[in-house]
């Protein structure tokens, strides 16, 4: 196929990208083991009556590692085998890097749930991808046990987001925050529930080896669409590994262990998944995890404090930034390239946020069935703003009529 945008790429940029023959758990093993001690992730909180103090804590390559084999062989003790589908229900936090990584690492296949859902829409998704098994947290815990009867549900694992906060913040929101926001629980005499840290504890240092083929199922991605209810979209280990493959290659400045990546995008969307976690883990990069975007205090004390180099979002983030009162109290240069999907971006957001910050931002294009980008602007390169951009690597595009589809636009 004639790809004439490939005239346009960025230098440093291949026109293909080799796609290994093992999934992106092996990404983990290998920056644990060339980066131990480097931070992996990097989560807390601000603490509003303390003047939004940002709190936070550093987990090395080397303590995510661990932690994910142990929740693996925990995975395994439940029964969960090759093919078994495990609901992730949780924002941005340790534990959700941790049961995704673990669940792959079984071979189970991944199904991100948004923490937002009413019961009807949870019990949809659990029902139609047949999972058995579900991390939440505490805070949505009475959702799930609401229908829990009514979904294939075997068992379901608690976690608070306080637990892997720094101590002083886990003590404040224990004393502050846990009971009046409705985080704490009691799960004694709730049949085949569990917290985190009680399967952690009780689980092996390593799970069973598991023979995965880059052609089996790794996540069931839901995603709207255009009309009705959400839809699984069966995305394979290969399709998973060459999508945070593909950004690697658009990003030919980033450097291995040596970059950081604001991580607002929800890791329970394709786009987050893949520009945010699977690019994190696969670069040796830290993440820096922001369970709600929203909280601007925390996304610019997080900038201003972290340094992170890359930031993926979406319109409405650069916009809060833009807009935010005593932005320039900020130290924000540290961004250096930022891609954003999910809507159009307006030329004066982009405008003003790269004078504002110094930081490269590019539009680009994706689809959940792709994982899910699949066109960006070059970074640093030929910008065409108002544009989605050009076909990633490895990508073919072809412009056809919106009548039938067929007719060739370069034909006419």
């Amino acid at each position: 196929m004639e790809r004439p945008w490939l005239a346009h790429y960025e230098d440093g940029v291949p026109a293909e990208v080799e796609i290994p023959d093992y999934p992106v758990t092996r990404n983990l093993f290998k920056s644990a083991e060339d980066y131990p001690d480097s931070p992996a992730l990097i989560f807390g909180n601000v603490v509003e009556p303390l003047g939004n103090m940002l709190m936070d804590a550093t987990m090395s390559y080397r303590e995510v590692l661990g932690l994910t084999r142990r929740f693996a062989s925990a995975l395994q003790q439940f029964g969960v085998e090759k093919g078994d589908r495990v609901a992730i229900h949780l924002p941005n936090c340790p534990q959700f890097v941790i049961a995704y990584y673990a669940t792959l690492m079984v071979g189970g296949i991944v199904v991100p749930c948004n923490p937002q859902y009413v019961g009807r829409e949870i019990e949809h998704q659990l029902n139609d991808s047949e999972a058995d098994t579900i991390i939440t947290l505490s805070l949505t815990y009475p959702i799930v046990k609401g229908i829990r009867d009514d979904t294939p549900l075997k068992q379901v694992i608690v976690t608070n987001i306080k637990e892997y906060f720094p101590g002083l913040l886990k003590l404040l929101f224990t004393l502050m925050t846990e009971k009046k926001e409705g985080h704490y629980q009691d799960l004694s005499g709730e049949p085949d529930t569990y917290w985190f840290q009680d399967v952690l504890r009780s689980a092996g240092a390593a799970p069973s080896e598991v023979d995965v083929d880059m052609e089996d199922t790794a996540v069931l991605m839901y995603t709207g669409g255009t009309t009705g209810v959400p839809k699984a979209a069966q995305l394979t280990h290969r399709n998973v590994h060459a999508n945070a493959l593909q950004i690697r290659a658009w990003l030919p400045r980033m450097n291995r262990g040596e970059d950081s990546i604001l991580t607002s995008l929800p890791l329970f969307h394709s786009y987050g998944m893949t520009t945010c976690m699977n690019l994190g883990v696969l670069t040796a990069a830290s993440m820096i995890l922001i369970p709600n975007p929203r909280v601007m205090p925390h996304i610019l004390k997080s900038i201003n404090q972290h340094h992170p180099t890359l930031y993926p979002g979406v319109p409405a983030m650069y916009v809060a930034i833009n807009n935010y009162p005593g932005l320039e109290t900020f130290d924000v240069s540290s961004i250096r390239a930022c891609i954003s999907g999910a809507a159009p971006l307006p030329v004066e957001v982009q405008q003003k946020f790269q004078e504002l910050t110094g930081a490269r931002l590019v539009e680009g294009y994706g689809l959940s069935e792709a994982t899910p980008v699949t066109h960006a602007n070059p970074i640093f390169g030929d910008n065409r703003v108002g544009t989605i951009g050009l076909p990633f690597p490895s990508t073919a595009a072809k412009i056809v009529d919106a009548e039938t589809g067929e007719q060739d636009r370069r034909a006419r």
